[in-house]
């Protein structure tokens, strides 16, 4: 184990965007606005108007949510880097919860900015017409632990797709499955279940479709080794080699999001603080949940920016 001082940045996934998000970044700071420009060019079309002024019930379509929160999570870091370099602690690791392993990589140097954008676009497509193809759904199971979890998901033919922190999980599945799950857990004691507007059953089996698009995509791509340990969501543990990094990401498609273990990899590592950067204070949440002792940092405006230099 290293010193109890380590830092980790982490970077939030889809749902924790809002309309509006960074746009007092935009107008006040340089780098944020390069950003968001560089986004909207690589693009083709303005994704920055869409952060700040909506409609949000476009911004919160798979396939402009998920380019629009790697714009705003890397313009809240680019940001803080100018206002607050001094301050800003660099990371022992990095990790992103689901869509936000794409900021990480990046961030980690895996790719650029613009390949990160151009990937989470093509991302957002391929779920959603997946989502088409085979219709599914999700919900957050609260109050029930895994081992309980995992009886209602045989029982109902869903799967878990974000074990997110003791007693906060994400199942996935078909619709009427989904439908099912939600009475199966409420019957075992779960203290909420609460469908999750989504355009699909996303790390479930029904993703299948999205994987051949995105690892034709992913295989078109030069990836390098991460320039900082990124703790990946399939495994919970640091992706060392382009390979390794290309396999998550075609497996995280399917694949349950191990939040929990990546947080507690990493505690167990010494990371004693965590600092969320991008929109939203949900990742934030999360880690409370997880580990009361550790401290977390949440950078997704100029105001939070300014308190923190």
């Amino acid at each position: 184990m290293t010193g109890m001082m380590e830092v980790s940045w982490i970077f939030p996934g889809q749902g924790s965007q809002s309309v509006g998000m960074c746009r007092d970044l935009f107008d006040s700071v340089k780098s944020a606005r390069a950003v968001f420009e560089s986004a909207d060019a690589v693009l083709g079309f303005p994704i920055s108007r869409l952060c700040f002024e909506g409609p949000e019930e476009e911004l919160r379509q798979t396939i402009n949510a998920q380019p629009a929160l790697v714009t705003a999570a890397f313009a809240c870091l680019e940001a803080a880097r100018e206002i607050a370099a001094a301050k800003l602690p660099s990371p022992t690791f990095l990790a992103g919860h689901s869509l936000g392993e794409y900021t990480a990589l990046a961030v980690a140097r895996v790719f650029d900015f613009t390949t990160a954008v151009r990937l989470a676009r093509e991302r957002g497509r391929l779920m959603h017409e997946a989502g088409q193809k085979r219709p599914g759904g999700m919900a957050a199971i609260i109050g029930l632990d895994e081992a309980r979890l995992a009886g209602v998901c045989r029982e109902s033919g869903t799967v878990m797709a974000n074990i997110n922190s003791p007693g906060q999980i994400v199942i996935s599945g078909a619709v009427d499955s989904i439908t099912r799950a939600i009475a199966l857990a409420t019957a075992a004691g779960a203290s909420r279940a609460i469908p999750i507007q989504v355009s699909g059953a996303f790390h479930s089996p029904l993703m299948k479709p999205a994987v051949e698009g995105m690892s034709a995509y992913i295989n078109a791509t030069r990836f390098e080794r991460p320039s900082i340990p990124v703790i990946g969501n399939v495994t919970a543990l640091p992706l060392a080699t382009p390979e390794e990094v290309k396999t998550e990401l075609r497996d995280q498609l399917t694949s349950p999001v191990q939040w929990q273990r990546t947080i507690e990899y990493m505690v167990g590592r010494g990371v004693a603080t965590f600092i969320e950067i991008g929109p939203g204070r949900v990742l934030t949440g999360l880690i409370k949940r997880i580990n009361k002792e550790v401290k977390t940092i949440n950078i997704s405006d100029l105001e939070a920016i300014r308190s923190f230099r």
